[in-house]
């Protein structure tokens, strides 16, 4: 397995922009959010705000003028409060449990609601009215005073939210009740409603608490890889070893890992040989083999042997840094789907207000009974709760994100991981996404005339100086046969075709088959060994020489690359999810077509230029195909950044990471089968909170209004709406990929042997 290299900058700043995320707090449901937003778009320089109730995050790209200070501002103006989370310090832990205020209230309320449940055993009970009144107001003006705070705020920026329907509610019932006892308690108790108030805000508050816990739990990703975090390093220096803060380690300290211990740094293994466990990383069940030259992560760790590492990249640089602020992103971005929300948020709370009032009218005019009227008015105030449709989204996102990350995923932005969903074609690049990336020389072939080491030495020649992993091969078999290398010159590669430069006052040529049609030469008597070779799987490169305006071929060299175990799996599993596959690779047509029988892929596209694989991607996209787009080199990224969805397999290069929306931390083919179902799965979540949210409303207010709904009962649906949302979200962390699965099928017991250690691996990880 290629290891983890660099990861994506979360967002992309420039010298004359800014990323500043605020923490804000008050916000109680979707209307809120919008105020928040249209609050931090008002500051001058503000060019984006998007605010996740889920995560009570504000996230704004901006102008480098702009400060935090100056959205702060913004947000209390708005009627909440905020602090920066680059200064947050950690808050004192409170000296009452968090859910003392609900079991306050339901104390104080089950006195009041006791007499409806003892009707149901035949049990006539009523307390006096007076006592009802001193058991509601605490409950009414003490624990619901919350209500009141925020639903003044939204008044005053002429607004509404979740908190001014339970405070115009509550207060009408809570009002109704007293103007009762005052005008009836010297003619005996009449019937009266302190049980609906004191009841609505109780429920309102245990939901709230529910909820609460329930979206910490969204966020267990983050927390679990925050944990990984090492605090301390031993690092040798002047001699000796030394346990220091994490945060002094420095680039090129010697960091000293011993067995059991997590690494503490990103690096280079200068020193013993161990086995690594990268699962909370990577997704990785196993642990794998690692020595001396290979890289470590930080927060990975070391199994039997001690290992010194030579340190790469600290703070924010590494590794685990960077897959945390992606998961962080990812959650804290909004979904297309959201901005339905977000427009029928803006105008929720004043329709709301508007039937509450035409329901109090109604029945007024109609039956002439305004008590009953505005006991009707206030069950609709109540079950017309915001919160729900604030929270389907993103808890969802959150909780597929985080299982996501969990599986070696990593979602960049919530639009990747909407629009995956809809995937209809997934296209692969060959080298390094469905094989090895790591082709051996496999035969030299010398044209008539020529010679087969020196057709070697040439090519050689040619590629001494480049990384690209077939020259890699050839200089491991020239070091192998002890063969002299020429010196070359002018050296310079042919994008897509190959490279050429200068040995021994000739011009040379090696590249593809296309090369060769550009050059029109003939591969005369090398046809039937160059087709033989095709057909087994080899890719096929030629060697040209260019004498006074003349070509000649030299000869050909084979290469092998080995098709990765999982690869004809992944390629099943999405045809069983109903997704069409195409390979699009430079490689030869005869050495692709092999691979793609191999692995059952169908539609082929060979010889493609980079230029040529984007052209594809749209040509696909342009036929009503939602494509996704699968590589990791340095030509796939215009392919990537033309696709629908695009991934990046973690370990190639940079370019392909910058660009695509997902990468995959190892290079498991199968996890873009997996993403695809956690997409699927995330939607169908998304649909399934936003259809109960907009439920309980289209379903509760008509009744409500009609008179079919008790307060009570549309205050215990109204607090239950969001925490069902939220719950519902959360059976997203049940899922397990099928990569993962398999993987963790394999794993062995404590008492296996390092070979069978080092044979799965290999088989895991080449």
């Amino acid at each position: 397995m290629r290891h983890i290299e660099q990861l994506p900058e979360v967002f992309m700043i420039t010298a004359d922009s800014s990323e500043i995320t605020l923490q804000v707090t008050g916000m109680t449901c979707a209307s809120c959010v919008t105020r928040v937003e249209k609050s931090l778009m008002a500051v001058p320089g503000v060019r984006q705000a998007s605010v996740n109730l889920a995560t009570e995050q504000a996230s704004v790209q901006a102008d480098a003028a702009v400060t935090a200070d100056m959205l702060a501002a913004a947000v209390r103006k708005a009627g909440y409060t905020t602090k920066d989370l680059q200064d947050a310090t950690p808050q004192a832990a409170p000296r009452l449990p968090a859910w003392w205020p609900v079991a306050l209230s339901g104390a104080l309320t089950l006195p009041l609601v006791l007499p409806m449940l003892l009707q149901l055993f035949g049990i006539d009970w009523m307390p006096d009215g007076w006592i009802q009144l001193a058991l509601a107001t605490p409950v009414q003006f003490w624990l619901g005073w919350r209500f009141y705070r925020a639903g003044w705020k939204a008044a005053l920026a002429k607004t509404g939210n979740m908190d001014l329907l339970v405070a115009l509610g509550t207060s009408a019932a809570y009002g109704l009740s007293v103007y009762l006892l005052l005008k009836h308690a010297a003619h005996g108790m009449p019937h009266l409603y302190f049980e609906a108030s004191a009841a609505v805000i109780t429920l309102v508050l245990l939901g709230k608490w529910l909820e609460q816990r329930a979206k910490r739990q969204t966020a267990d990703a983050i927390r679990a890889l925050n944990a990984l975090r090492p605090t301390t390093a031993r690092v040798r220096r002047g001699g000796a070893e030394v346990d220091i803060p994490v945060e002094q380690v420095l680039v090129g300290d010697l960091v000293i890992v011993r067995p059991g211990d997590r690494v503490a740094v990103d690096g280079d293994i200068v020193e013993g040989r161990s086995h690594i466990d990268e699962s909370l990383i990577t997704g990785e069940s196993l642990p794998v083999a690692k020595g001396v030259g290979d890289k470590v992560t930080g927060g990975a760790i070391n199994a039997e042997g001690a290992l010194t590492v030579r340190t790469t990249a600290i703070g924010a640089e590494t590794t685990l840094a960077r897959i945390i602020r992606m998961v962080e992103s990812a959650q804290a971005a909004k979904a297309p789907i959201q901005r339905i929300v977000d427009r029928v948020s803006a105008v929720f709370v004043p329709v709301v207000l508007v039937i509450a009032l035409l329901t109090f009218l109604g029945w007024v005019g109609f039956t002439g009974d305004w008590e009953q009227a505005l006991i009707n008015a206030v069950a609709v105030l109540v079950i017309a709760c915001p919160c729900a449709l604030g929270l389907a989204t993103p808890t969802a996102i959150m909780a597929g994100t985080g299982v996501a990350a969990r599986h070696g995923i990593l979602i960049k932005d919530a639009e990747a991981l909407e629009v995956a969903h809809a995937v209809t074609v997934v296209a692969f690049d060959k080298t390094g996404t469905l094989t090895e990336g790591k082709p051996s020389l496999a035969a030299v072939v010398a044209a008539e005339g020529s010679d087969r080491g020196e057709v070697l030495r040439l090519a050689a020649a040619l590629q001494k100086s480049s990384s690209h992993p077939l020259a890699v091969a050839v200089m491991a078999q020239v070091r192998h046969e002890r063969l002299p290398i020429p010196q070359a010159h002018d050296a310079q590669a042919l994008p897509g075709r190959g490279v050429q430069g200068v040995v021994r006052g000739q011009t040379l040529a090696l590249g593809s088959t296309r090369l060769l049609r550009e050059l029109g030469l003939e591969t005369g008597g090398l046809h039937a060994e160059a087709q033989r070779l095709e057909q087994h799987g080899s890719t096929v490169s030629w060697l040209v020489q260019s004498d006074a305006g003349q070509q000649r071929l030299l000869g050909l060299l084979a290469f092998g690359d080995t098709v990765k175990p999982a690869a004809a799996e992944a390629v099943s599993r999405l045809h069983q999810l109903g997704i069409r596959t195409v390979m699009l690779t430079g490689d030869n047509r005869g050495a692709a077509e092999a691979v793609a029988k191999e692995l059952g892929i169908t539609e082929v596209r060979a010889e493609v230029l980079p230029g040529d694989k984007a052209a594809i991607v749209k040509e696909l996209r342009d036929a009503g195909e939602i494509v996704a787009f699968v590589g990791d080199g340095l030509n796939d990224g215009p392919a990537l950044a033309a696709a629908s969805v695009s991934y990046a397999m973690a370990g190639g290069a940079d370019v392909a990471t910058e660009t695509a929306g997902i990468t995959l931390m190892r290079g498991d083919p199968r996890l873009v089968a997996d993403s695809l179902d956690i997409s699927r799965r995330t939607y169908a979540k998304i649909k399934q909170g936003l259809f109960w949210a907009f439920g309980y409303n289209v379903l509760g207010i008509p009744l409500a209004a009609i008179g079919l709904l008790n307060p009570v009962i549309a205050g215990a649906a109204m607090a239950f709406s969001s925490v069902s949302v939220v719950l519902n979200a959360l059976t997203l962390r049940r899922w397990q990929g099928v990569a993962g699965a398999r993987a963790a099928e394999l794993k062995s017991p404590p008492s296996r042997q390092p070979e069978t250690v080092d044979a799965l691996g290999e088989q895991r990880c080449a």
